[in-house]
């Protein structure tokens, strides 16, 4: 293979993979990060930080292409996804799967420097990553089935660092779940009309018309859940100052999503981000001034 023509499928890789888009792995990586530090105690080890950041990258990555290829006759018809390299034929099934098997078994070879309660839930979530990309076929929320999915670095984070899989694990990934919905209603907002058409299901389709408030009760719930959390560990007032400017955060997208339009909707998703980060703010320095 000619310099150019390597130069082009590994640019194609990358778009399969994402790599030019880190939003997903920024909403993958945050809330993986509270629960390193809250596991940890505001102390992990930094080595623990590095393998759980780089294993988000990858397993985002490897997700991408597992997704693209479950949905390669649907993005086809999908004004946004429809020139994805699989939909648009530019990169084979096979050679997709393979580039999935590749990034997966990299992120497994990190995985295999953690404890094996954490080994034990990779699989896991390995499965939860495979079968998401279905459940737009016969769930009405598959937004709260990614939820898990997406949270699942939670339990992997307290499995490496305590061992364990206490009751504030759960509550930790339950606020994720009501994020995730948050965010991916925003998201599928925009595809709405494209979905309706091809038959997928979202959570924009099933809400209907009380899309909007469903957005910000979850955002709501979010917050609550993260309240209470920070009420258990007995955290102080940067924690609370990281919730409240998460929470002007989802005020703002409140003005971006109420009139649904796509560009409004496609910003307050990408701006989730800052939610994420406000949040981990809050508790890393909540552990450094205690």
């Amino acid at each position: 293979m000619e310099l150019a023509q390597l130069k082009q499928r590994l640019s194609l890789y990358e778009k399969l993979m994402r790599l030019d888009k880190p939003i997903g792995t920024l909403l993958l990586l945050w809330p993986t990060l509270w629960a390193l530090w809250i596991a940890a105690d505001g102390r992990p080890a930094w080595m623990m930080v590095w393998i759980f950041c780089l294993g988000t990258l990858l397993m985002r990555s490897a997700g991408c292409v597992m997704n693209d290829v479950a949905d390669r006759n649907f993005d086809a018809h999908v004004k946004r996804t429809r020139d994805r390299p699989v939909a648009a034929g530019l990169v084979g099934v096979k050679e997709a799967l393979w580039l999935a098997v590749v990034v997966t078994l990299a992120a497994f070879s990190l995985v295999l420097t953690l404890n094996r309660f954490a080994i034990a839930l990779s699989f896991i979530a390995l499965a939860l990553a495979a079968s998401y990309p279905f459940t737009k076929r016969f769930l009405s929320m598959p937004q709260a089935y990614l939820g898990v999915t997406f949270g699942f670095g939670i339990p992997m984070a307290f499995a490496a660092v305590a061992d364990a899989l206490p009751a504030l694990c759960w509550w930790l990934l339950l606020a994720n779940i009501f994020w995730v919905i948050a965010y991916d209603t925003e998201y599928a907002m925009v595809d709405r009309d494209d979905d309706v058409r091809i038959g997928i299901r979202t959570s924009a389709i099933t809400l209907g018309r009380f899309d909007v408030a469903a957005v910000m009760l979850c955002y709501a719930a979010m917050l609550a859940v993260l309240v209470v959390i920070g009420m258990k560990l007995q955290f102080a007032l940067y924690y609370y100052l990281g919730l409240a400017a998460a929470g002007l955060i989802m005020l703002y997208h409140y003005s971006l999503i109420r009139e649904r339009r796509r560009e409004g909707c496609f910003k307050a998703f990408l701006h989730n981000n800052w939610v994420g980060g406000a949040i981990f703010a809050g508790i890393a320095a909540d552990y450094v001034w205690r």
